[in-house]
């Protein structure tokens, strides 16, 4: 190195070879030894050189040679090193990727601190006179439960066969969704999930039914929220409560009353097995569709609840011998035409709610069951005989509040209600509003006048049995429905005023004031004339058909109560006394003969229109009034149908169960004119209605006042409650 100095040349690096050698660069080995790699360095207390290895203390270096015995350890090390550098490296990236991929699907979440569970759509329960249930109306089909509410088993029955380890995992179970990774790897397809029962519910409650990664990811993400705001139980109840269990029932309250007819609380244990069950595909499993797969899956839970010992086997083993079975609906669905009314007319009462509400109404459960049996079975026995496919049936006491309410045959075929909706002519069953207007102009039942053929216009109505009575009181004209005098009598009091009675008794369907008005040919609905009959029943005063007595919250706060309200007085006590032994002569000499209960006092009207499209039968009791309507939907005629045949054997066939047990009350007035002779000459009075008597010479007699569209001496007119009722009902004010 000194030598490049000297002749003032550059200087090169020697590496600190040996003088001797630096010249001869043939001699220099630059090759790493063993000593020089990593791991092979030189051990402590040892010096040597990079050509070699150099022992202590003089002793020669180690040969270079491959021990056979260490070398294949050390390569194995080497290699496995190398694995564990590699995975390592693998897992952190994996774990960065995992990281970074629930970040980004948890940026498409709304922000932890303003997550909540979103508020369940209320349920409208609609509850029997009783209290007992009639329908539940709403999104979810029934009310929010309590798991403290129900037995033990049931919320354990869907923990046993959904989620086994629901109490000891944190909203994701790696253990289930192993396990269902390896069933469905084994069955060579998608045959068990692995999501939790926190899972299922982060996912009602906050995504959409989509199957994607995404959605797994967010579902999870949400499960652990879910175990972290709320405890067990609250998770469970929740999931009990939003749970879709099929056939529009959300949650096991709605789920219990759908399939087995009765409240969450009082299933059985094979029931709460088939509820259990049932989640995994409700469309499949629904027991009313397909019972045999729906106890397959409900012994399936039975043995995970017994494999968990969640029941004792004594309680399975006869749960499995006496399976569920689906309850039938009850009344065949006939409650359905009630709760649709109740539906209709809720927000003139209560236009907003947020949670549950029950709603009490006036119908009574047997008398429901009882106008509904008597209807569907006259039409299963005679309905194709006489070529009628439909009914309805309207019964309510004389205050108007309806206790039983049936809107037709089939309310799984037809939800179409006819007993509030559908229009038809009421023919003869109008006539009372006839006689009434008559009556107040002076008539009397022993008023006699002319069964003899008449025309109008070119218009020559004729009776039933097209032959004329000549000279008949009005109490048999009535009870025989002649047409000829129902037309005389119109005349005389005039379309106009026939129109008026009617509607001062509450029909609120448009009617045509001409001649014809007296056989009933303006179309008017069931419920319209069973609630100007109870005018008669009552005494005289006008009523507004009701149904909703109270309207509560889930907690018992009281949202409404129907206070007293109606139309007031609508006619005179005398008049309505009249009237009422005309409708009783039609029980004991009249149409209605067969209709005829031992005991009562009863009254009414039967009624057919033109070409037996329509046949009505409308009677009363001093404590229910009745009315049933028959016919075809289109209108087609039936095989005469008469209103004192087919509906008169319903009518009789309801009201006898309807008033069994009660003690008979004598109509409002009966006394006064039922069964009397004429002792008094039969006249009609001096008002222009009274003319055409008049003029045939037949005596005078004192008239009652009058009474106007309004009467006199009414009372308060109809509350605000009442106005919207007819408004929501009948698209008509006050």
């Amino acid at each position: 190195m000194a030598k490049g100095r000297a002749g003032g040349g550059r200087g090169e690096p020697n590496f600190d070879v040996p003088e001797g050698r630096a010249g001869d660069p043939a001699d220099l080995d630059l090759r790493l030894s063993r000593a020089d790699r990593p791991g092979g360095g030189v051990a402590r207390g040892e010096s040597g050189s990079r050509g070699g290895r150099v022992a202590s203390a003089g002793k020669p270096a180690p040969s270079r040679g491959r021990s056979p015995r260490k070398g294949p350890r050390r390569a194995r090390r080497s290699i496995l090193g190398r694995l564990t550098y590699v995975t390592v490296v693998v897992g952190l990236w994996g774990v960065i990727g995992i990281a970074g991929l629930v970040a980004y699907h948890a940026s498409q979440l709304p922000p932890i601190d303003q997550l909540a569970v979103p508020k369940r759509p209320p349920n409208i329960a609609i509850l029997a006179s009783d209290g007992s249930l009639l329908a539940n109306r709403g999104e979810t089909g029934g009310r929010v439960v309590s798991i403290k509410e129900l037995p033990p088993y049931l919320p354990r029955a869907f923990v046993a066969i959904e989620d086994r380890r629901f109490y000891s995992h944190f909203g994701v179970d790696p253990v289930g969704i192993a396990r269902a990774v390896a069933q469905n790897i084994t069955r060579r397809g998608v045959s068990q999930g692995g999501s939790t029962l926190t899972q299922q519910l982060a996912k009602n409650l906050f995504l959409t039914p989509e199957r994607s990664a995404s959605r797994k990811i967010q579902e999870a993400i949400l499960a652990l929220w879910l175990e972290h705001k709320y405890s067990k139980d609250e998770i469970l109840e929740l999931y009990l409560n939003r749970v879709y269990f099929g056939a529009g029932a959300y949650g096991v309250e709605a789920a219990a009353q759908r399939y087995f007819g009765k409240p969450a609380k009082a299933v059985t244990l094979a029931e709460a097995a088939m509820l259990g069950g049932l989640v995994q595909a409700p469309s499949r499993l629904a027991p009313n569709r397909n019972l045999p797969a729906a106890q397959a899956r409900a012994a399936q839970v039975l043995a995970a609840m017994e494999e968990l010992g969640f029941a004792k086997p004594a309680d399975v083993k006869l749960a499995l011998a006496t399976p569920a079975r689906p309850a039938g609906i009850r009344g065949g669905g006939s409650a359905n035409y009630v709760a649709d009314l109740v539906m209709d007319v809720l927000d003139d009462f209560v236009p907003k709610f947020e949670s549950d509400i029950v709603i009490s109404t006036t119908v009574e459960t047997g008398l429901q069951a009882a106008g509904e049996k008597a209807l569907v079975d006259e039409l299963n026995q005679k309905g194709g005989r006489y070529n009628v496919g439909q009914g309805a049936l309207v019964s309510m006491k004389p205050d108007g509040a309806i206790r039983a309410l049936v809107g037709g045959r089939d309310y799984a075929q037809s939800q179409f209600n006819r007993a509030t909706t559908a229009k038809r002519q009421p023919g003869s069953s109008f006539k009372p509003f006839v006689y009434l207007a008559a009556v107040e102009r002076g008539l009397t039942p022993d008023t006699v006048r002319e069964d003899a053929p008449i025309s109008i216009k070119g218009w020559s109505p004729e009776n039933y049995s097209r032959d004329y009575r000549g000279a008949v009181t009005l109490r048999d004209a009535l009870a025989l429905s002649l047409n000829t005098v129902a037309v005389r009598l119109g005349q005389e009091v005039g379309p106009k005023a026939v129109v008026q009675t009617a509607q001062r008794l509450g029909i609120s369907s448009p009617l045509q004031a001409n001649g014809s008005i007296a056989l009933g040919t303006s179309e008017v609905t069931p419920l319209e004339m069973v609630g100007a009959y109870a005018a008669f029943a009552n005494g005289g005063t006008g009523v507004i058909p009701y149904i909703i007595a109270s309207v509560k919250s889930a907690d018992g706060k009281v949202l409404y109560k129907r206070k007293d309200g109606g139309l007031g007085r609508v006619m005179d006590a005398n008049a309505d006394a009249m009237m009422n032994a005309m409708m009783h002569e039609t029980f004991v000499s009249g149409t209605a003969r067969k209709a005829e209960i031992p005991g009562w006092d009863l009254a009414g009207k039967t009624g057919t229109s033109q070409d037996f499209r329509d046949a009505w039968f409308i009677g009363y009791s001093a404590t229910l009034v009745t009315g049933i309507w028959l016919g075809n939907d289109d209108g087609e005629p039936t095989k005469k149908v008469s209103g004192g045949n087919l509906p008169g054997e319903i009518w009789k066939a309801y009201m006898t169960v309807a008033l069994k047990g009660q003690t008979p009350v004598m109509l409002p007035g009966a006394r006064n004119w039922r069964n009397r002779a004429p002792s008094e000459p039969a006249v009609t009075n001096s008002t222009p209605g009274g003319l055409i008597g008049a003029l045939l010479g037949e005596p005078q007699a004192a008239a009652p006042s009058r009474p106007t569209a309004r009467h006199a001496d009414a009372g308060r007119g109809p509350s605000r409650d009442d106005r919207n009722f007819l408004e929501k009902l009948f698209g008509v004010g006050e």
